[in-house]
């Protein structure tokens, strides 16, 4: 893919998003999901003497995703795809229909009431 056509994506997604370039579900911008998988936002290795890493780096690598309607990053997306190979993927449904409408349900003080 040319590099034109990765821009075009990218600030397609930043109007999508409203400008936000962070990821739409756990807001990690993209040096903090380098971060997470422990990696400076250069791409090497945060602690590769300590560890005993040599020539190691993420270069490149796309920690976020801005083809879809919301920018998501590698962690979210190995989040679902764990949930969903567990088959999870209706309880995960379950709850985000719980968090939209009965919300108040959920937190202490409102009833024992059961969901």
């Amino acid at each position: 893919m040319s590099i034109d056509k990765n821009f075009q994506d990218y600030f397609d997604a930043l109007d999508r998003a409203a400008g936000v370039d962070c990821c739409y579900l756990c807001r990690r911008t993209s040096a903090d999901v380098k971060h997470f998988f422990g990696f400076h936002e250069d791409g090497t290795p945060l602690d590769a003497e300590r560890f005993g890493i040599e020539h190691v780096a993420a270069g490149d690598l796309d920690v976020m995703s801005y083809r879809g309607t919301r920018p998501v990053c590698a962690v979210c997306q190995l989040n679902m795809d764990a949930i969903f190979l567990s088959e999870e993927g209706p309880v995960l449904l379950r709850v985000l229909r719980e968090l939209k409408e009965k919300r108040d349900e959920l937190w202490p003080g409102h009833g024992d009431e059961t969901l």
